[in-house]
């Protein structure tokens, strides 16, 4: 691990925690975020007054709020913080606590993240996103995220050549890893002929192309080494993070993301290189945001990841890239902003358990990808993240 003013030395990373999924449920966003808080004290053995930092991320908890929550929970924190930043949410957290341990503005940070869903309440919230969307989209027909992205995949599309088999055979592979993970709510298995049958939702999108809201909670502890070491609990080293937001902002269509920006610092920091990474966690609400991980993220040039998606074997247990190896939003289900630290509570479990049946061999570096908050085409925040197993000796 490099040393230095940007190194995150010190700090370990632990206790993945997930709150079962459901695709509906009549309790409110706090209740999913009180339950992750609660396994992530039953899971570590620590007490709730030891934890003095906060980190919540939630759609649906308004009017409450991340302060609110310590009321509701019968907490006093040094270090709170919320997150509205979607799927670069698990990523921001994580490394924001780690500057607060860092800083000693914090001892132990739960970095919580929840949402419930409702019939109708999907629908509440595409009509009343951003006040962009309330009051110059919506009003004229706006077609939420599946016209968004629809539009972004289309571009894309055109671009590289990349067809529906491509964007199938990511979905098919993170299927494929669902079946082995008991949290993932779309767990049976999806063949080609499936997908390309799918109705279509808005073209070229079809059914197996979006996600599905639904509720659930997911969650994770940031500590110092030396307090995880005495604990006795495993734990995993950041050895890189960053985030960049509004990236690109003059693309007349988003087809990169802010990951180009930095990846090289990301990995440089590492000592690493994407041809290291044992495992990779993307946010994935639809296909072709997967595809443009892949490129900007070092793993194919630019209008590349047609091909490589193509050649390359996505599964957990394939041997190439185990890429999103819960099954990811695709297949797990979206709840809300808890599919932001999806992929961040999964990087967690490869690398230090528990092992629920999906686990890479000898998984030792990874790394995991947030992209959150599309006003209606282009992307604010991108985030990335190297992790490595601690270790505990």
């Amino acid at each position: 691990m490099v040393t230095g003013a940007r190194s995150y030395e010190g700090v370990a990373v632990l206790a993945p925690m997930t709150v079962p999924y459901e695709k509906s449920s009549p309790h409110g966003a706090a209740r999913f975020l009180g339950r992750t808080l609660r396994g992530l004290i039953d899971a570590s053995g620590i007490h709730k007054r030891d934890i003095d930092g906060l980190a919540v991320s939630s759609f649906s908890l308004a009017p409450d709020t991340a302060v609110s929550m310590t009321e509701h929970f019968g907490m006093s924190v040094r270090y709170v913080e919320q997150l509205v930043t979607g799927g670069a949410s698990g990523v921001m957290a994580l490394k924001h606590a780690a500057r607060a341990i860092q800083c000693g503005d914090a001892d132990i940070v739960a970095c919580i993240a929840g949402d419930t869903c409702r019939p109708g309440m999907f629908a509440d919230l595409v009509a009343n996103f951003s006040r962009f969307s309330r009051d110059a989209v919506h009003p004229y027909g706006g077609a939420g995220p599946n016209g968004v992205f629809a539009m972004i995949t289309r571009a894309y599309m055109e671009q590289t050549g990349a067809t529906r088999e491509d964007f199938g055979r990511i979905c098919i592979a993170q299927r494929h890893n669902a079946g082995h993970y008991p949290h993932a709510l779309l767990r049976e298995p999806l063949t080609l002929e499936e997908y390309l049958a799918a109705r279509p939702i808005a073209e070229p999108l079809h059914r197996f192309d979006c996600v599905m809201p639904c509720a659930g909670g997911e969650g994770f502890l940031v500590m110092s080494e030396d307090r995880a070491r005495a604990l006795r609990l495993p734990y995993a080293q950041i050895l890189a993070a960053e985030e960049r937001h509004n990236a690109w902002f003059d693309d007349a269509v988003q087809l990169r993301g802010g990951w180009a920006l930095y990846r090289d610092a990301l990995y440089a920091a590492a000592g690493l290189g994407p041809a290291d990474m044992q495992f990779l966690q993307t946010y994935d609400d639809y296909p072709v945001i997967v595809m443009q991980q892949l490129e900007d993220l070092g793993y194919c040039a630019s209008g590349d990841a047609p091909r490589f998606v193509r050649e390359t074997a996505l599964t957990f247990d394939g041997g190439g890239l185990p890429h999103n190896t819960s099954g990811g939003q695709l297949s797990v289900g979206q709840a809300g902003f808890a599919g932001g630290f999806l992929g961040t509570v999964e990087a967690l479990r490869q690398l230090i358990g528990p092992d629920l049946g999906n686990r890479v061999p000898r998984a030792r570096v990874g790394m995991v990808s947030g992209y959150g908050m599309v006003m209606y085409d282009h992307c604010l925040c991108t985030a990335a993240a190297i992790l490595a197993r601690g270790d505990p000796a």
